[in-house]
């Protein structure tokens, strides 16, 4: 089960269109909607669709998504003109099928710090403030990245202090988070 869970998602989805557009409603206005992303980017080793869901992005998505007014999902990606951003609008820029992996601008906790000033790093992020600037001004995505920098500096540094307070503990011989004798009863006393 967990192969075949981690198959479905990990295939190159270029190469699988059902990824994407549904196997049995092959349409491209399907395929333009954010919801389509969620089928394998969310869950908790793959927090994407949450981090944009709660986003101000997802959230003029989820109150404008039925309007067509505001998400015409009939017109091509490279025609849209969204009240914001879809997933698809920032990784498939201009309606193109090769996914712009821009996640990579930051990563999973314990590489926070990675050296923001190596090539790789530099030519990410000035993909990613592109992207941004289709919307945006550069100087105002620039600003968000260097604020997600600081925050993901932050993060970092807790989660290192959480895992120095568990391991602590566990030194303590207290591995068990609730023994039996210092549970509270249902009453709410110990």
């Amino acid at each position: 089960g967990d192969t075949a869970g981690c198959t479905f998602c990990h295939t190159s989805p270029e190469e699988r269109c059902s990824t994407c557009h549904q196997r049995h409603q092959f349409n491209p206005a399907v395929a333009r909607k954010s919801e389509q992303c969620k089928t394998c980017h969310w869950g908790k080793d793959h927090r994407d669709w949450e981090a944009y869901d709660i986003s101000i992005h997802g959230t003029v998505y989820q109150v404008n998504k039925w309007d067509p007014t505001q998400f015409d999902m009939s017109k091509k990606l490279a025609d849209a003109d969204y009240v914001g951003p879809t997933c698809q609008y920032c990784h498939m820029r201009g309606g193109h099928h090769i996914v712009q992996r821009l996640s990579t601008v930051y990563t999973s906790m314990g590489m926070s710090n990675a050296d923001r000033g190596a090539p790789l790093w530099k030519e990410k992020r000035d993909t990613w403030v592109s992207v941004c600037d289709d919307c945006h001004s550069p100087r105002f995505a620039r600003e968000n990245l260097q604020a997600m920098d600081e925050a993901c500096k932050d993060a970092g540094l807790k989660y290192t202090e959480t895992f120095k307070v568990a391991e602590n503990l566990m030194l303590d011989g207290m591995g068990e988070p609730m023994p039996k004798d210092l549970a509270p009863d249902w009453s709410g006393q110990h």
